[in-house]
């Protein structure tokens, strides 16, 4: 196993699957400069691997991530004005860009609360688990603030304008299993199968076609931007590329020999 040492993060790396946990319990993983250092690191060593095939990313402890630190900013001296706007440019848009641009899935295990940019992060990821007790809560009206590191833009997608409005604007929590109804995420499992639904998770990247699954990432966020012929010549661009992949020639000849294919991610 490949292992780097961080101090507000824990990282692995293991048959080309990168784990990445927020390691901050104390503080319900919220983000400090730190630790957006630290991912910065971290996506920086996953995008010059060739031999990645996932990522795994949750949170230590009770929580999952309860957004900005707040005590890591000096109080507001009288007529004292915050660039608030610096923060997300150097961090968070640089985060989320990455994460969406890795060309392999990003899978999320959400392990307990989500709360303002935790929840953003959540969103910026390709498949979403929550355990039940898992709880997602846009908080930033209860500070004066606009959701802000892509939540404005992936809610509305995802659970549509009143749902996302309402989540925004009256701060209460989304359930796990509501998150699930709503088509926020892909699955809500039993607290207790957390580690049994990530070992899952790492087998199935690990035995996956990594090259068509980041075609069809890349794919599907194409989607909402593109036109119908546009997303039709996209796909048969992408495609094309396929097909000339081994994966492909063993997917292709795994079927006609009635077996299970033996992936290699080329």
């Amino acid at each position: 196993m490949n292992t780097r040492k961080y101090e507000t993060i824990l990282f692995s790396y293991r048959e080309g699957i990168a784990y990445i946990t927020l390691n901050r319990p104390e503080r319900l993983n919220s983000f400090t400069s730190q630790m957006h250092e630290e991912l910065r690191d971290v996506i920086s060593l996953l995008e010059s691997r060739v031999d990645l095939r996932g990522v795994i990313l949750t949170g230590a402890g009770r929580g999952f991530c309860a957004g900005q630190d707040l005590s890591e900013r000096k109080p507001l001296q009288p007529g004292e004005v915050r660039d608030l706007g610096e923060s997300l440019e150097k961090n968070y848009k640089p985060l989320v860009m990455r994460l969406r641009a890795l060309p392999v899935p990003v899978v999320c295990f959400v392990n307990g609360v989500a709360a303002g940019a935790g929840f953003s992060l959540v969103l910026a990821c390709d498949i979403i688990y929550a355990v039940q007790s898992a709880k997602f809560i846009q908080a930033f009206a209860k500070i004066g603030l606009i959701p802000d590191a892509g939540s404005t833009h992936f809610l509305p997608r995802l659970i549509g304008t009143q749902r996302a409005m309402a989540a925004s604007m009256l701060a209460q929590p989304i359930s796990a299993e509501q998150a699930q109804a709503w088509g926020m995420i892909w699955k809500c499992i039993p607290d207790e199968s957390l580690q049994d639904e990530i070992a899952q998770i790492h087998q199935t990247l690990l035995n996956g076609a990594t090259k068509a699954l980041a075609a069809t990432k890349q794919a599907i966020y194409a989607s909402s931007e593109n036109t119908l012929e546009q997303q039709l010549d996209l796909e048969t661009e992408l495609q094309r590329e396929m097909g000339a992949t081994k994966d492909y020639r063993e997917g292709s000849v795994a079927f006609i020999e009635k077996r299970s294919p033996v992936f290699q991610g080329a």
